[in-house]
């Protein structure tokens, strides 16, 4: 269940990186699979925390960058809908931010390969944004991503329907993201997707007025976009 101290304080930072290390502490997890691993931010992360990190994601570049910079996880190439991976292989998988990007006719089998890669009893973390707050505003001139976060929530309470996984709890906090400046913001948009690229050339400027009107500005001057994010802890059954 969801605990106080630590992970309390995660949650009230909004520092998603603490709350997954919180969570899989709690959880006596040791061997994590990072879907939707991206350049390995959270790899790392987790790592310095001392778990036993394995990344994956379908962007070839990315897994390639997280390869370059941090040797101290390993990192795959593949999608969450066909995981190269033995069954009840970790502890522990998770997903941040990265379901609503599988596509929505392949989420429910993404979460069932999650479980499948999962030991029994073990722990699958799911954190998604909600569709609102100011990063979401700034971001929908490029992409609106209300149609698919409502189709991953549902993957995931149609995996709680079908006893696929277990519901041990969800909770909504904000993530302050800091940004050097609207085209770090816009940088980012594009690394996540590069499919994006032509649509962030078309949008940009609107994107950079709305930045300049939604973001807040932290004491140490940066500027900073928040955004509500909702974590799901689940369980496989045993």
């Amino acid at each position: 269940m969801l605990t106080p101290g630590t992970l309390d304080k995660a949650f009230a930072a909004g520092d998603t990186a603490a709350v997954i290390a919180a969570g899989l502490a709690e959880e006596k997890a040791r061997t994590v699979l990072d879907i939707g691993a991206g350049s390995g931010g959270l790899a790392r992360a987790l790592s310095d925390g001392g778990f036993a990190v394995t990344g994956i994601d379908p962007n070839a570049e990315a897994i390639e960058r997280a390869k370059a910079d941090f040797r101290g996880a390993r990192f795959d190439i593949g999608g969450a809908e066909a995981l190269p991976f033995a069954d009840a292989g970790f502890d522990a998988a998770v997903f941040v931010n990265s379901l609503h990007h599988v596509p929505v006719e392949q989420m429910a089998k993404a979460l069932g390969e999650a479980a499948r890669v999962t030991r029994r009893g073990g722990t699958i973390f799911v954190v998604e944004p909600l569709a609102e707050g100011p990063q979401h505003e700034v971001m929908r001139p490029v992409e609106d991503e209300t149609a698919v976060l409502d189709a991953a929530a549902r993957a995931v309470a149609d995996a709680v329907r079908s006893q696929l996984l277990e519901l041990r709890g969800n909770v909504v906090y904000r993530r302050n993201q800091p940004y050097a400046d609207a085209e770090a913001f816009i940088q980012r948009l594009e690394a996540i997707a590069p499919s994006r690229a032509a649509i962030i050339e078309e949008k940009r400027d609107e994107v950079a007025r709305l930045f300049a009107a939604r973001a807040t500005t932290d004491a140490s001057g940066r500027k900073v976009l928040t955004q509500p994010l909702r974590i799901y802890w689940l369980r496989v059954p045993v």
